[in-house]
Parts: C-alpha cells; sequence; structure tokens
C-alpha cells in the first residue's frame, strides 16, 4: 500500500482578469494580449459551466469597491480551467465549457512542467499561510478543479499537507488556504476530537502519503467545544446524546485545562485543545518517528471566522 514519495508542487498563479456585465451576461477576459483566439469568457451565472465558487467571486464582485473587486475575482483567471493560454470557452445555456481531453491533458503537462517543488514541512506551512492570505484578501487564485486537474490527480495524488480540523460547516478547509484538488489531506471530526479512525486517518495522510506537514486547525466559537464546556459545567450526562458524549469526553481536558486562565474561556479552550491534540499525536508511533527523523513538520493553528485570518499556535 506504501508509495515513495513524490515532490509536493504548486501551480503559478494566473493572471489578473477584468470584467464587465453586458447583455445579462459577464463577460471577463485575463490579462494576456487580445488577438483572434482571445481567452475571453461568457458566462451566465448559476450554469454548470463554472463552479459555484467562481460564479460567486464574480456575482460579488460588482457590490465591492473597485479595488476590492478586482481582487475578488483574480482567482476566476484561468478561464479555460486548465486550457491552454488563449482558447475560447462559453457557457452559454444549455452547456459547458467546450474542451477536449487532448486540451486537458495539455494543460496538466504544462502545470506539471512549470511547478515548484515543495521540498519540507516549513515551505508547505508557508504555502498555506500564503493561501490563507490570499482567502482574507479575496484575492483566491484560480482552483485546481477542471478537467485538466482531475485527470492528473486521477492518476494518483500527491498532496503537500494533512489538515485535521473541525466539521463545522463554516471551516472549508481546502477554502481557507485557497487550495484544489489533490493538494490536501483533510480529516475533520468535531472539535478535532481524536479516536482510532482519526488518529489512523491522520497517520495515513503522513506515511502513506507522505505529507511533510500536519495541522491540527481549531477555530473561533467552536460549537463542540461549546457543548463540551456546558456538559462539563453541568455534569450532566444522558444515553440520549448517543456516541455525542464521547466527543464530549473527549473534549473536557480541553475545558478544565482553560479554567481560570485570563481572557475568553471558550477561546482558551479551543486553543488548549489544539495543544493537547497535537501532543496525543506526537505519541503516535507513526507520526513520532517521522518527526524525529525531520521529515514531518507539526503545526497548530487557530482560524478566526470573523476574519477568515489563520493564527498559529
Amino acid at each position: 500500500m506504501s508509495e515513495q514519495p513524490r515532490p509536493h508542487t504548486s501551480r503559478p498563479a494566473s493572471p489578473p482578469v477584468s470584467r464587465n456585465f453586458s447583455g445579462g451576461r459577464w463577460q471577463l477576459s485575463s490579462g494576456e494580449p487580445a488577438g483572434a483566439d482571445s481567452d475571453r469568457l461568457a458566462v451566465t451565472p448559476g450554469r454548470s459551466g463554472w463552479s459555484r465558487r467562481r460564479v460567486l467571486a464574480a456575482l460579488l464582485g460588482t457590490a465591492l469597491p473597485t479595488a476590492l473587486g478586482a481582487g475578488a475575482l483574480a482567482g476566476c483567471a484561468a478561464a479555460g480551467d486548465g486550457a491552454a493560454p488563449g482558447r475560447t470557452l462559453s457557457a452559454e445555456p444549455g452547456g459547458g465549457p467546450e474542451a477536449s481531453s487532448a486540451d486537458a491533458g495539455a494543460g496538466a503537462s504544462l502545470s506539471g512542467a512549470t511547478a515548484e517543488v515543495i521540498a519540507d514541512g516549513k515551505q508547505a506551512l508557508e504555502r498555506l499561510l500564503a493561501g490563507n492570505a490570499r482567502f482574507v484578501a479575496a484575492q483566491e487564485q484560480a482552483l485546481d478543479e477542471g478537467i485538466a486537474r482531475r485527470i492528473a490527480v486521477s492518476k494518483g495524488q500527491h498532496p503537500f499537507a494533512t489538515i485535521l480540523g473541525c466539521i463545522d460547516s463554516r471551516v472549508p478547509i481546502e477554502l481557507v488556504f485557497d487550495q484544489g484538488l489533490g493538494d490536501l489531506v483533510v480529516v475533520r471530526s468535531a472539535g478535532e476530537a481524536l479516536d482510532h479512525s482519526v488518529v489512523g486517518s491522520v497517520e495515513f495522510g503522513v506515511a502513506e502519503l507522505h505529507t511533510p506537514l500536519l495541522m491540527v486547525l481549531g477555530h473561533q466559537r467552536c460549537g463542540a467545544l461549546t457543548a463540551a464546556m456546558n456538559a462539563v459545567d453541568s455534569a450532566h450526562r444522558t444515553a440520549d446524546h448517543g456516541e455525542i458524549d464521547y466527543v464530549v469526553e473527549a473534549l473536557a481536558p480541553a475545558v478544565q485545562g482553560a479554567t481560570g486562565k485570563p481572557g475568553d474561556r471558550l477561546t482558551n479552550a479551543i486553543r488548549t485543545n489544539v495543544d493537547l491534540t497535537l501532543a496525543k499525536l506526537r505519541q503516535s508511533a507513526v507520526i513520532a518517528p517521522l518527526v524525529k527523523a525531520g521529515k514531518l513538520e507539526l503545526a497548530g493553528a487557530y482560524y478566526e471566522l470573523d476574519t477568515g485570518r489563520v493564527v498559529l499556535s
């Protein structure tokens, strides 16, 4: 089941785009020189040609000031979704983008040829933080979610980071770090609670998929930690809660460890939980040797719902 480590790569950023709205459709064009084969893209919002994220970015851009709006649409530059520059695509009613498998393959080859190698956990962490900075500023890159990337990752995966986060719907980890298909191994549980399945999944990411970085990501106003805090305060347990009580018990040490500290009690519990979770993972018979050998970096972080910012512990 084990495979040899492969270089972890990132793709170059797409050129900026300009936009205008005419005839009920978005007209988006890249910063490439105009020519006979312009990469202008006519988009009808809501059609299948674009991902929901891209359409929302285009729609939201008109409601923002000019400078911020331009940044919000930076992620829409790759109009071809992996196709070669200059290719004309259209998302008209009744159909999606027209792209051949040959073009998709060419796009995948081009991406691989110009990719940046991620050598270690430090570079992986830098890439995550750079992606989060784009997310906070609404200047996301075009995500690798098109035909070319789907074909590329169907043959194998070489992610550069494993992230354990919460199940909270407000913390979509790939989006928070502005990463695409095949970039991250994401493991999620309520409040990052650990059990055999969660630990095993994390171990698979770092040992079998050879990610050089493991991050535990807590987040502001975590509902699971709130529930654990309420349960600890009331000392109330009932069979009616099913397996939720397991989560509460797993998170209780973080609540107890945050008691008496200055500042907001819930925030302290969330940060304490990240630290305790990292400490437990360091004891793993799979993870510990990788850390000792310098093949794996561990990091704790806190996601701010209000700002979108990720702060390292």
